[in-house]
């Protein structure tokens, strides 16, 4: 990732951030009230931040670098909003203290018959609920999507309740923005107007519970490099019916002509149903998304693939001969798990710089200490990583101990809860 792109996100929500305090920044104010307004308007600022990045557009993620950096901000922006915005009637009830406890209960208190802390405390309780689902992480993903929503009703409540305090530019900018991100969010995301139509134009079981579906557009296709992901939502077909919702998958192979392939493996209610695709099914699909493996050194490389992981390695093997000397280590549970391993040790054999070292790791998380070269072996050598977020930390940590920088460490997380 270039500097410039690298540095761009955070302008922007400094930008976001700096922008409301400016305009609306309280003078001749006492420190406890001025310090509660500059409080409240720069929660305010990372909820427009928040707002603005989980918005899923190709061009955006582009330049703010990837969709996956997008998502840590958004949780993060959200997560400090909301600390912010708790302190602000806090620092509203210091203020009152100063003349007396009564007056710093009835400041803040939310028994009092007064419209505009009723809604302030009502935007803090929805902002509380919607960020507790971002830490349910068992929760299943429709219940989940529909709570996170809470979210932006909250950012709504809480933008009125600037309206209350008194009509401003900036109040009216900020809310407005707020409008109109979480409005484009809804249509352009959720509602598809974003996504292409897609039809299924086959499917083949490659290990258990995981197939490989290749699907043919519509209309203008997208533009897909191998390794890229995709946010793809499945309809209706001739026996299928589709549970709707937008997943992210790996591209593992870009057919001659406009077709493309995904991986799926049933990792969840939904993804379970999609074992059954069939021809014919429709299809919506955002994207691509993603540059995990799209600028590669010509130094030594170690790819490190777990389950469905193999995918986006698979996608560049299918696609181009390696130049650099590579070494995958694909990690499965067993052979019943291990996904296209024939066409792998295929695709090895052919390529005098690919080794592939195949491991049956049984259940559970394997013991990577054992399984990952030793430090003398990775010395030089640029770390790919790709699977279940728990190994991938857990692989991550021990080539970290053994010495290799956090730079020459690259993974692409899929989990945009």
């Amino acid at each position: 990732m270039n500097r410039l792109r690298f540095l761009l996100l955070p302008i922007v929500v400094s930008f976001l951030v700096g922008g409301p305090v400016f305009w609306a920044f309280p003078e001749g104010l006492r420190f406890w009230r001025a310090t509660a307004i500059v409080l409240g308007w720069v929660g305010c600022g990372l909820l427009l931040a928040s707002l603005l990045l989980m918005v899923r557009e190709v061009r955006l993620a582009i330049w703010l670098g990837g969709l996956e950096r997008m998502t840590l901000w958004h949780h993060y922006s959200g997560v400090a909003a909301y600390l912010l915005l708790l302190l602000h009637p806090l620092a509203l009830a210091a203020d009152g203290w100063q003349e007396s406890p009564l007056l710093a209960w009835q400041v803040i208190s939310p028994f009092s018959a007064n419209w505009t802390i009723w809604v302030g405390w009502g935007a803090l309780l929805l902002l509380m609920l919607g960020l507790a689902t971002t830490f349910a992480r068992r929760l299943p993903y429709g219940p989940w999507r529909w709570l996170h929503g809470l979210l932006g009703i909250g950012v709504i409540v809480g933008f009125v309740h600037v309206l209350l305090l008194g009509i401003s530019i900036a109040a009216l900018l900020a809310t407005l923005a707020a409008v109109l991100l979480l409005v484009w969010r809804l249509i352009r995301v959720d509602a598809g107007l974003a996504a292409r139509p897609y039809v299924v134009n086959s499917v083949h079981p490659v290990a258990q519970s995981m197939v490989e579906v290749s699907l043919l557009p519509l209309a203008t296709p997208i533009v897909a490099r191998a390794g890229q992901f995709v946010l793809v939502a499945f309809f209706h077909g001739p026996q299928y019916r589709g549970c709707g919702e937008y997943h992210p998958f790996t591209i593992c192979a870009t057919d001659p002509g406009v077709a493309f392939r995904i991986g799926i493996k049933a990792l969840g209610d939904c993804t379970q149903q999609m074992q059954r695709l069939e021809p014919g099914v429709a299809a919506r699909v955002q994207g691509t998304f993603g540059e995990f493996l799209a600028e590669r050194p010509a130094t030594p490389q170690i790819w490190v693939a777990g389950g469905i992981g193999i995918t986006p390695f698979l996608a560049i093997l299918r696609s181009e001969a390696l130049s650099q000397p590579t070494r995958l280590l694909y990690l499965f549970h067993s052979a019943a798990d291990a996904a296209f391993l024939n066409e792998l040790q295929a695709l090895a054999d052919r390529d005098a710089h690919l080794i592939l070292e195949a491991v049956p790791t049984g259940a559970g998380i394997p013991n990577v200490e054992k399984l990952l070269p030793a430090s003398d072996l990775l010395s030089g050598n640029e770390c790919y990583l790709c699977g279940p977020p728990a190994l991938v930390k857990n692989i991550s940590r021990v080539l970290r101990d053994r010495g290799v920088s956090e730079q020459n460490i690259h993974f692409e997380r899929l989990d945009f809860r």
